[in-house]
């Protein structure tokens, strides 16, 4: 099984961190976001990975190296300019059949293996892996018919949401979709499979997940890996 690892961006929302560490190099607790996923994409039988370089990319190469010091081979491609969140594969000559493509800065212990055994067994397209979001709004909401008289009011509700986790399984057949040299971005691909009626599969997942997009995610995520460490690094992992 093969990664992609989308590592180019800026990271503006967790600024200040990203003007002095690309976003996969901030650490939660004492390791950097993207070591933490290596060493998880190692333990569930990836045999090699790309990483997609862009803003600050020399620090991110020299870290991670050829990959000799997590035991998978590593290369690269370059984001010569922002290309979005899938345009990045149009780079890469030689791809498998069916692959991961995820972004560097997600904190999971979702199961790698199966994951991908769902996309194959369902001869997905495209499998995106899913969590059950809460989203609270923290005002009062008034509902009402379409002459603006009030038929409701509900203080501070919260909703629930399916939202994509940052991780995907491609079949390698969807990359003839994206356009090569432009700037192409993964809800704009989901949306133009589905006018194709092209298959796209979720695959719910409902235990660890933080998206590490601002300050708020960062505080939290290094709460989450020192109380749950042994969850999201297992020992059987040899690295």
């Amino acid at each position: 099984m093969k990664a992609v690892i989308l590592a180019g961006g800026k990271g503006t929302r967790l600024y200040p961190y990203t003007t002095v560490f690309p976003k996969p190099l901030v650490p939660v607790d004492d390791m950097p976001i993207i070591e933490i996923l290596l060493r998880q994409l190692k333990n569930h039988g990836i045999s090699s990975v790309t990483v997609s370089v862009g803003h600050l990319a020399e620090l991110l190469m020299t870290f991670l190296g050829k990959g000799e010091k997590f035991g998978i081979p590593i290369d690269y491609v370059s984001e010569d300019k922002p290309m979005g969140t899938v345009a990045p594969l149009t780079l890469i000559r030689e791809l498998p059949e069916d692959f991961f493509l995820m972004n560097g800065d997600v904190l999971t212990n979702l199961n790698y293996r199966d994951l991908f055994e769902f996309h194959m067994a369902n001869k997905s397209a495209l499998t995106i892996a899913t969590f059950s979001k809460e989203v609270k709004v923290d005002l009062g909401v008034l509902v009402t018919d379409g002459q603006n008289r009030v038929t409701d009011y509900i203080e501070k509700p919260a909703y629930r949401y399916e939202v994509s986790m940052g991780i995907y399984v491609f079949n390698r057949s969807v990359i003839k979709y994206i356009p090569e040299n432009e700037y192409y971005d993964f809800p704009t691909l989901v949306k133009a499979l589905l006018e194709r009626k092209i298959k796209v599969m979720a695959y719910p997942f409902n235990d660890i997940w933080l998206d590490i997009g601002r300050p708020a995610d960062y505080e939290e995520a290094q709460n989450v890996f020192k109380s749950l460490r042994d969850k999201l690094l297992p020992m059987r992992n040899s690295l």
